[in-house]
């Protein structure tokens, strides 16, 4: 079994109800959701005039490959009714792999470690809570490190419902 964390995210209808549906039609026999991160409220980045998201990362312990990690992710997605119409836009769910043991996968499609994570305060903030001496596999920096350096967006602590 591997160990993967996934980002998860939400700005269109009830974020929070959104986030929590897609941690359960993530789980199967070959995936369990082992951790899940306090939920944050986030400002959008490259498409700001839009709904603010909820945003977590869930820790996940998997027999898929990476790739069979990205399509599960797509595969909900989709069943949750993502239409990618609008490239940044709001949606009801989006579901990235961050990390999936120390791996770095590059091929179509699927970029591990997400390529971007670190200039994202959105995905750092909740992974700091998971695993904050995890290093990145490719720039060598533990993600509470990775953390320290960005202060690129306003990120805040969502009050529990």
């Amino acid at each position: 079994m591997s160990v993967a964390y996934l980002s998860l995210g939400s700005n269109v209808g009830d974020r929070r109800r959104n986030l929590l549906d897609a941690l359960r039609s993530l789980a199967a026999d070959d995936l369990a959701v082992r951790r899940v991160s306090s939920i944050y409220e986030t400002e959008p980045r490259e498409l700001p005039d839009q709904p603010w998201f909820l945003n977590l990362v869930a820790e996940v312990e998997t027999a898929l490959s990476p790739a069979g990690l990205l399509e599960r992710c797509l595969h909900t997605e989709r069943t949750m009714g993502r239409i990618r119409q609008v490239p940044k836009g709001p949606r009801a769910i989006d579901i990235d792999v961050l990390l999936y043991d120390d791996l770095v996968v590059k091929a179509p499609g699927l970029a591990v470690p997400h390529p971007r994570m670190a200039e994202r305060r959105f995905v750092l903030e909740p992974l700091t809570e998971l695993a904050p001496e995890r290093k990145h596999p490719i720039l060598g920096r533990t993600i509470r490190e990775l953390l320290a350096a960005t202060l690129d967006q306003a990120v805040a602590r969502a009050e529990p419902e």
